[in-house]
């Protein structure tokens, strides 16, 4: 059986939004798309569900949370992105519910984007792995706040006109990747992008996601393989 190419991402919108549940979520696999975007003139903000505080086993989250939404907006900033928010929710326990959908939803009513792209809310990860609960509750959310946003009678407390001209939701580490993004020129920048979150990286001990260039690259090079480039990322993409 022929196993069919991902097309060609859609490039003809102009301002995105990135939900996604942790620090360092968009750095392993989405920043070099994000860097290709943003050298196009595009607008692109992060929104962070979490500050990550409980990612690191050896900080208290006290100290984690500060120091990592710093190492975040470092990183956003090495891809071209100056605007990083970041929700309450508490890292290791994001629950998929109303309030959820509402502050997700707040967040496209204000920056009003053509393009939302989300973690993966499905249960493996593209390549096998269980995924966690809070990257499958945040990715899950937003599908659900793109129709929220649009409709002018959910969360009328918030006072923001709707916005209804999401156009696409591409959710990276899909386990049904069908489109995707030629990063080899913004490559280098997703491996500098990824290493600003020193403290987190330092924390992994030296393993095989310590080291961020073999590590992105090995997966790069796969999704470029099926893509037809030399190194690309991978989307499963909603038409809204």
């Amino acid at each position: 059986m022929t196993e069919t190419r991902p097309a060609a991402m859609p490039e003809d919108w102009n301002r995105a939004l990135a939900v996604v549940a942790h620090p360092d979520d968009l750095e392993y696999g989405t920043a070099g798309a994000i860097a290709r975007w943003t050298r196009q003139g595009k607008s692109v903000v992060y929104l962070l569900a979490s500050h990550g505080e409980a990612g690191i086993d050896s900080m208290p989250p006290e100290e984690a949370g500060p120091l990592r939404t710093r190492e975040q907006r470092a990183a956003a900033r090495v891809v071209g992105v100056e605007e990083v928010e970041f929700l309450d929710h508490p890292d290791g326990l994001i629950e998929n519910g109303i309030p959820l959908r509402r502050d997700i939803a707040a967040a496209i009513r204000r920056h009003r984007p053509e393009l939302v792209l989300t973690i993966n809310h499905r249960d493996t990860f593209d390549g096998g792995g269980f995924n966690m609960a809070d990257h499958r509750h945040v990715g899950a959310a937003t599908l659900d706040a793109v129709r929220d946003a649009a409709n002018r009678w959910l969360f009328r407390d918030l006072g923001l006109d709707p916005w209804g001209g999401v156009r696409w939701i591409a959710v990276s580490g899909s386990p049904s990747p069908t489109h995707a993004v030629d990063i080899t020129g913004t490559f280098d920048l997703a491996v500098a992008s990824l290493r600003e979150h020193k403290a987190y990286l330092a924390a992994l001990g030296g393993g095989e996601m310590a080291e961020p260039e073999p590590f992105l690259r090995r997966f790069a090079a796969a999704a470029g393989e099926s893509a037809g480039v030399p190194l690309a990322c991978t989307f499963e993409l909603f038409e809204v």
